[in-house]
């Protein structure tokens, strides 16, 4: 065969090859750290702000559920420093010359393209003009440079176990909080996320200080130290320091230090609302806030919110899964985790509101293919799901207990508004216990007249599972009840013009939340919706009844001051007619003999004329005596008719 055959044939086969791969999909796996950190967004990592924002929700969130957990009232501090990106580079060991040379200027510049190289002169003559700047004056960040936050929350909560660290914090979707019952999570992440973005933003591990608590009689005897990173494609923790040391303090609890990129400028009012809210859903806890600008001191605040209440909540349970919100994958799972060896008692025990009579009426319907004692194992895919469509059918079933769920209670709800809100007046109320596809839920409300820096119009509060939700309201079903589903005039309440405030927390083990950042709950299930307006108008009634006694009385007053007005006009009048009287008496010197002749004139109405004349020339009776008689007849009316005629008006108004 010829060489340049073989060379034909060799090229063919390699363009051949070359276009199979080029339609060859090549099948990748990642890690759920990976994918969480290429689909931020989803766990509310959306931009620099809002993922400041959320870093910090989610390590507050962290350290109320370790105090909650074991029942001690939160005391919650939560430390912001803001670094230019120089301070930043600086802390990260870069040095000034290779920070600040810019030896390329076209590189900065978004029309450059050609290389402008800084000479000796100019960069002397540069750095001689940013040696002469005012002294005391901080010179201005550049515009753009990133801000970058370093972020300390400490809590007096449980702690963690040393061991158990790295993967609490460095390996995502693991976790304490998953079964059913009621949690503040929506993935699961907490501070595994927030340590996502400080390694995409900054690069700096987190550190983690704790002191964990074996029991209520004894402090803990060490503190753990931490310093780790995570590996993102393998879904590991990286541990770069774990030691103990001993606690002479006697602290307990945690605090967490975090360097993660974000921009206060845009999201400093969420974040302030963020706490606002919490301080109303959480009147138990003590809630501080600490920002330092390094750049600019002025910029510094503080916020702090007092613990308002010493009664907590109680903590929620896990429960089984009930019949009406089960699919394949729960069944699945729950017959290979069993360890009933019947199907009638895996019924019975793994679900619950599964009475044994209505367990053996369902293996009856089942068919022939189904018997009480066969093992659960037994049960194949399509036995399966024949099992999950009976289930979904069966009304017979109890429906789901409320028992297990933690919410925050009217007494607490009230404390936490009069305490941050300040309101002119406020009506709670909690709906029963409700349950949509198999899931119980509990809605409290509470409704507001008035307050501090409060706005006309209706103002609305959100909470699911007792976190604020900031984002999203307008398609929110609490928004939407309160706008388009209540009848304001109805409860003497102008929804326009007086200042409303509307608080709707929702609590239970499954918070049906839309879209992808889960910041809003839709209004299509109608159990909640009903839920929601029914506790919403169980308030505004109350408030009825207040506003109607408010409005008896204000008219009551006003009616006073309207008859106080004329009493000058009144007794002057009054004062004349008599005055007038006087002179026509002492001018006429027929009117004695007059009243002696008169047939229709008593006996002593004589002496009785003589007598006022007489008083009137001592000055007894004058224009301000009338005033003064006038003033103590309407007070004493007034008396009456708040005690007589206050309650017929207000039943007439009902």
């Amino acid at each position: 065969m010829a060489p340049h055959d073989t060379n034909k044939k060799s090229s063919a086969r390699k363009s051949t090859n070359a276009r199979k791969r080029k339609y060859e999909e090549v099948q990748v796996s990642k890690s759920p750290a990976e994918f969480f950190a290429e689909n931020q967004a989803i766990a509310g990592f959306d931009n620099n702000g809002k993922s400041l924002f959320t870093t910090i929700r989610e390590l507050v969130e962290n350290s109320l559920d370790a105090c909650e957990s074991v029942n001690i009232l939160p005391d919650i501090v939560v430390k912001i420093e803001e670094l230019t990106q120089t301070q930043f580079n600086e802390i990260r060991g870069v040095t000034k010359s290779s920070q600040e040379r810019d030896l390329d200027e076209g590189l900065f510049v978004k029309s450059g393209g050609n290389r402008q190289d800084k000479s000796k002169g100019e960069t002397d003559k540069e750095n001689s003009k940013e040696k002469k700047h005012t002294p005391g004056k901080k010179n201005p960040k550049s515009k753009t440079e990133e801000a970058y936050f370093r972020i300390i929350v400490r809590d007096n909560g449980c702690g963690m176990k040393h061991d158990a660290i790295p993967n609490l914090l460095g390996k995502v979707l693991s976790g304490s909080k998953y079964g059913v019952r009621q949690t503040r999570g929506k993935f699961g992440l907490g501070a595994k996320m927030a340590l996502i973005w400080s390694k995409k933003s900054t690069g700096v591990p987190i550190r983690v200080k704790t002191a964990h608590m074996l029991d209520d009689t004894r402090p803990p005897s060490h503190i753990s130290t931490c310093v780790l990173d995570i590996d993102i494609y393998k879904n590991a923790p990286r541990v770069l320091k774990h030691n103990k040391s001993t606690n002479q303090e006697k602290w307990k609890g945690s605090e967490f230090e975090v360097l993660v990129a974000g921009n206060w400028v845009t999201y400093k009012s969420r974040i302030v609302h963020y706490l606002h809210q919490l301080a109303i859903i959480t009147p138990y806890a003590k809630l501080e806030m600490h920002y330092s600008n390094l750049l600019d001191n002025k910029k510094d605040m503080t916020i702090r919110y007092e613990r308002r209440s010493e009664q907590m909540p109680p903590p929620a349970s896990e429960v089984k899964h009930h019949p009406s919100s089960v699919n394949n994958l729960i069944i699945q799972q729950l017959l290979h985790k069993t360890k009933s060896k019947t199907f009638l008692k895996f019924l019975t025990s793994d679900l619950s509101g599964v009475s044994s009579s209505i367990a053996k009426r369902i293996i009856a319907e089942l068919g022939e293919d189904f018997d009480e004692l066969m093992e659960p194992s037994d049960i194949t895919e399509n036995y399966i799901t024949t099992l999950v469509q009976l289930l979904r059918r069966v009304e017979l079933f109890k429906a789901p207990d409320g028992s297990c769920l933690s919410p925050l209670g009217e007494y607490n709800l009230n404390l936490g508004i009069r305490k941050v809100i300040e309101p002119d007046v406020i009506a709670t109320s909690r709906d029963k216990t409700c349950s949509y596809e198999g899931h119980p839920f509990i809605v409290e409300a509470a409704v507001c007249l008035g307050g501090k820096n409060a706005k006309e119009g209706i103002n609305v509060f959100r909470f699911a599972n007792r976190i604020p939700l900031l984002f999203e309201g307008g398609a929110d079903v609490v928004t939407r009840v309160a706008q388009n589903k209540i009848k304001w005039s109805s409860y003497k309440i102008d929804h326009k013009r007086d200042k409303i405030g509307v608080f709707v927390s929702i609590v239970s083990t499954k918070i049906p939340f839309k879209g992808t950042g889960k910041e809003y709950i839709g209004d299509d299930i109608m159990e909640i919706q009903i839920s929601v307006k029914r506790a919403l108008q169980s308030c505004c009634q109350q408030l009825r009844s207040h506003l109607t006694k408010r409005n008896a009385l204000r008219d009551l007053k006003e009616r006073r001051s309207r008859l106080v007005k004329y009493v000058p006009d009144a007794s002057r009048s009054i004062f004349g007619i008599i005055d007038a009287m006087k002179k026509r008496y002492e001018d006429s010197s027929e009117s004695e003999n007059c009243l002696k002749s008169s047939k229709n004139v008593r006996t002593g109405i004589n002496e009785n004329i003589k007598i006022m004349m007489q008083k009137i020339e001592s000055n007894e009776i004058n224009e301000n005596k009338f005033s003064e008689h006038l003033m103590k007849a309407i007070e004493a009316q007034g008396n009456l008719e708040d005690k007589d005629n206050l309650n017929p008006f207000l039943k007439s108004q009902e």
